[in-house]
Protein backbone atom coordinates (compact mmCIF):
# COMPACT_ATOMS: atom_id res chain seq x y z
CA UNK A 1 0.00 0.00 0.00
CA UNK A 2 1.30 3.44 -0.97
CA UNK A 3 0.72 6.50 1.20
CA UNK A 4 -0.51 9.85 -0.09
CA UNK A 5 -0.76 13.19 1.68
CA UNK A 6 -3.51 15.49 0.43
CA UNK A 7 -4.83 19.00 0.89
CA UNK A 8 -7.35 21.16 -0.99
CA UNK A 9 -8.50 24.76 -0.69
CA UNK A 10 -10.63 27.25 -2.61
CA UNK A 11 -8.90 30.45 -3.67
CA UNK A 12 -11.04 33.38 -4.75
CA UNK A 13 -9.02 34.11 -7.88
CA UNK A 14 -9.25 32.88 -11.48
CA UNK A 15 -7.27 29.79 -12.46
CA UNK A 16 -4.87 31.87 -14.58
CA UNK A 17 -3.79 33.94 -11.53
CA UNK A 18 -3.50 30.90 -9.27
CA UNK A 19 -1.44 29.06 -11.89
CA UNK A 20 0.96 32.02 -12.17
CA UNK A 21 1.12 32.12 -8.38
CA UNK A 22 2.47 28.57 -8.44
CA UNK A 23 4.86 28.58 -11.42
CA UNK A 24 6.32 32.10 -11.03
CA UNK A 25 9.02 32.37 -8.34
CA UNK A 26 8.29 36.09 -7.92
CA UNK A 27 4.99 34.98 -6.38
CA UNK A 28 6.13 31.77 -4.68
CA UNK A 29 8.80 33.64 -2.72
CA UNK A 30 6.01 35.65 -1.10
CA UNK A 31 4.26 32.64 0.43
CA UNK A 32 6.30 29.42 0.17
CA UNK A 33 9.99 29.47 -0.78
CA UNK A 34 12.68 32.09 -0.24
CA UNK A 35 14.59 31.46 -3.46
CA UNK A 36 14.33 29.66 -6.82
CA UNK A 37 16.62 29.62 -9.82
CA UNK A 38 13.69 29.79 -12.24
CA UNK A 39 10.05 29.20 -13.14
CA UNK A 40 8.40 25.81 -12.95
CA UNK A 41 8.47 24.63 -16.57
CA UNK A 42 8.19 21.16 -18.09
CA UNK A 43 11.58 19.46 -18.22
CA UNK A 44 13.36 22.10 -16.14
CA UNK A 45 15.24 21.19 -12.94
CA UNK A 46 15.31 23.83 -10.21
CA UNK A 47 16.84 24.53 -6.83
CA UNK A 48 14.60 25.89 -4.08
CA UNK A 49 15.54 27.33 -0.73
CA UNK A 50 13.10 27.75 2.13
CA UNK A 51 13.33 30.57 4.69
CA UNK A 52 13.90 28.17 7.58
CA UNK A 53 16.68 26.07 6.02
CA UNK A 54 20.14 26.91 4.68
CA UNK A 55 20.33 24.06 2.17
CA UNK A 56 18.81 24.11 -1.30
CA UNK A 57 16.39 21.42 -2.44
CA UNK A 58 16.47 20.02 -5.98
CA UNK A 59 13.16 20.04 -7.86
CA UNK A 60 13.15 17.53 -10.74
CA UNK A 61 10.78 15.85 -13.21
CA UNK A 62 8.80 19.08 -13.55
CA UNK A 63 5.68 18.81 -15.69
CA UNK A 64 3.22 21.65 -16.21
CA UNK A 65 -0.02 21.90 -18.09
CA UNK A 66 -0.84 25.59 -18.30
CA UNK A 67 -3.74 26.64 -16.06
CA UNK A 68 -4.42 22.98 -15.15
CA UNK A 69 -1.62 21.25 -13.25
CA UNK A 70 1.95 21.21 -11.99
CA UNK A 71 3.89 18.18 -10.83
CA UNK A 72 7.45 17.68 -9.61
CA UNK A 73 9.72 15.50 -7.50
CA UNK A 74 11.66 16.78 -4.50
CA UNK A 75 11.76 13.53 -2.57
CA UNK A 76 12.91 10.56 -4.68
CA UNK A 77 10.11 8.41 -3.20
CA UNK A 78 7.25 10.79 -4.01
CA UNK A 79 5.61 12.91 -6.69
CA UNK A 80 3.86 16.20 -5.89
CA UNK A 81 0.82 16.95 -8.04
CA UNK A 82 -1.00 20.27 -7.90
CA UNK A 83 -4.23 20.46 -9.89
CA UNK A 84 -6.46 23.46 -10.50
CA UNK A 85 -10.22 23.25 -10.82
CA UNK A 86 -12.49 26.13 -11.86
CA UNK A 87 -15.21 26.75 -9.31
CA UNK A 88 -18.04 29.32 -9.37
CA UNK A 89 -17.21 32.31 -11.51
CA UNK A 90 -13.59 33.30 -10.85
CA UNK A 91 -12.72 30.90 -8.04
CA UNK A 92 -10.22 28.05 -8.16
CA UNK A 93 -9.98 24.91 -6.10
CA UNK A 94 -6.37 23.83 -5.64
CA UNK A 95 -5.73 20.16 -4.92
CA UNK A 96 -2.30 18.99 -3.76
CA UNK A 97 -1.28 15.35 -3.47
CA UNK A 98 2.11 13.95 -2.66
CA UNK A 99 2.47 10.22 -2.70
CA UNK A 100 4.43 7.13 -3.38
CA UNK A 101 5.94 6.05 -0.07
CA UNK A 102 5.34 2.51 1.16
CA UNK A 103 3.21 2.08 4.26
CA UNK A 104 5.44 1.99 7.34
CA UNK A 105 5.06 3.68 10.71
CA UNK A 106 7.73 6.24 9.80
CA UNK A 107 6.11 6.97 6.43
CA UNK A 108 2.69 7.27 8.05
CA UNK A 109 4.11 10.07 10.22
CA UNK A 110 5.52 11.63 7.03
CA UNK A 111 2.09 11.50 5.31
CA UNK A 112 0.33 13.13 8.26
CA UNK A 113 3.00 15.81 8.59
CA UNK A 114 3.04 16.57 4.86
CA UNK A 115 -0.76 16.84 4.71
CA UNK A 116 -0.43 19.59 7.31
CA UNK A 117 2.45 21.12 5.38
CA UNK A 118 0.45 21.24 2.15
CA UNK A 119 -2.53 22.72 4.02
CA UNK A 120 -0.15 25.44 5.25
CA UNK A 121 1.13 25.97 1.69
CA UNK A 122 -2.46 26.47 0.49
CA UNK A 123 -3.40 28.82 3.35
CA UNK A 124 -0.30 30.92 2.72
CA UNK A 125 -0.98 31.01 -1.02
CA UNK A 126 -4.59 32.05 -0.41
CA UNK A 127 -3.55 34.86 1.95
CA UNK A 128 -0.99 36.14 -0.56
CA UNK A 129 -3.05 35.83 -3.76
CA UNK A 130 -6.28 37.18 -2.28
CA UNK A 131 -4.99 39.80 0.17
CA UNK A 132 -1.26 40.33 -0.45
CA UNK A 133 -0.43 39.01 3.02
CA UNK A 134 2.87 37.14 3.41
CA UNK A 135 1.56 34.70 6.02
CA UNK A 136 4.63 32.45 6.02
CA UNK A 137 7.05 35.31 6.75
CA UNK A 138 8.70 34.54 10.11
CA UNK A 139 6.40 31.59 10.77
CA UNK A 140 9.14 28.95 10.82
CA UNK A 141 12.17 30.91 11.99
CA UNK A 142 12.19 28.74 15.11
CA UNK A 143 13.19 25.78 12.89
CA UNK A 144 16.37 27.45 11.69
CA UNK A 145 19.46 25.83 13.12
CA UNK A 146 21.58 28.20 15.15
Amino acid sequence: MKLTSKASLQIQKPIKEVYQGIVNPEHMTKYFISESNGRLETGKDLLWRFPEFEERFPITNVKVEENRSVSFVWDPDTVVEITLEKFKEDNTIVHVTEGGKEFTEENLEWALSNSGGWANFLACMKAYLEYGIELRKGAFDFMRQA
